[in-house]
């Protein structure tokens, strides 16, 4: 199992510092989310900056650790341009780029409902599948074409490609247990579980779901390359041996990735970023 953080919020200066003081602390990856103007009756306002600036501040203050959104939602993104400001990352951090996608909280995302962007559930599940195939396009280098509902693409080639081969992982949000949502992820690199009508941000998911979800995967995914299950939630840093037992059940049922959620202002993140990962071993 690899272990990662999710930072919240902060000025991009401070985003940078504390993804090299994760990588400093042993962790394998670092997270940032992906939005534009979030605003709900709990959080009515909250400061966010363009995460593809911050990850490129965050790759040149670290070496070896992966880096990625926590989510991309791509039915409000150009693909295009998401392919090419991808590419771009993987080469400023030396290949260690992973985007993580979804459909994206509409409701909630002013990206999506102050600006007129699609809201309903299908068109948005059709912008993602569409956006997903044609960065997968573009990233190939070769002339690519695309002839969709939402999107069209004429013998457009984006060169360079990026560094990882076959392509930059994408991590999908699959509803469990969806038909169509699961489908969707089988088609990619690996899969954020989100348990059907689950409320609340915490992503944990019952180990036994996430075995099943494993079992799903080995049984229908035609590819063989490799493949993650990502879980997360919040672990005590100042207790090793509870983090470990928190974590050990979902390494046991096949998770490959756990994502550090610490909810609070960012010197409390700080604070369990530097107490390191729960590794088991």
């Amino acid at each position: 199992m690899q272990y990662g953080m999710v930072i919240e919020g902060g000025d991009v200066r401070t985003i940078a510092e504390l993804a090299a003081e994760t990588e400093e602390a042993g962790w394998d990856g670092v997270f940032i989310a992906d939005a534009i103007s979030i605003e709900t009756k709990k959080f009515p306002a909250f400061p966010w900056f363009d995460p593809w600036v911050a990850l490129a501040a965050m790759a040149m203050r670290t070496e070896r650790i992966r880096i990625g959104t926590f989510i991309t939602p791509v039915p409000r993104r150009r693909p295009w341009k998401l392919a090419r400001e991808t590419a771009t990352l993987d080469h400023l951090s030396g290949g260690r780029l992973i985007l993580a996608v979804g459909l994206g909280a509409a409701q909630d995302d002013g990206g999506f409902y102050k600006v007129g962007e699609a809201m309903e559930l299908k068109a948005r599940a059709e912008r993602l599948d569409e956006g997903l195939a044609i960065i997968d396009g573009l990233w190939s280098g070769k002339t690519f074409s695309f002839a969709g509902e939402h999107y069209h693409v004429d013998k457009m080639t984006m060169l360079p490609p990026p560094v990882q081969t076959p392509r930059i992982p994408v991590w999908v949000v699959g509803v469990w247990p969806k038909e169509k949502s699961m489908r969707r992820v089988l088609r990619w690199d690996g899969v954020i579980p989100q348990k059907y009508k689950a409320t609340g941000a915490d992503i944990t998911m019952p180990p036994d779901d996430l075995r099943e979800i494993g079992r799903y995967v080995a049984e229908e995914r035609s590819q063989t390359t490799p493949f993650d299950i990502v879980c997360g939630g919040t672990t005590p840093g100042g207790n090793r041996k509870r983090a470990v037992e928190k974590v050990r059940p979902f390494a046991e049922a096949g998770a490959t990735w756990w994502l550090e959620h610490v909810w609070g202002d960012l010197e409390k993140v700080r604070k369990r970023l530097r107490q390191g990962p729960p590794r088991l071993e």
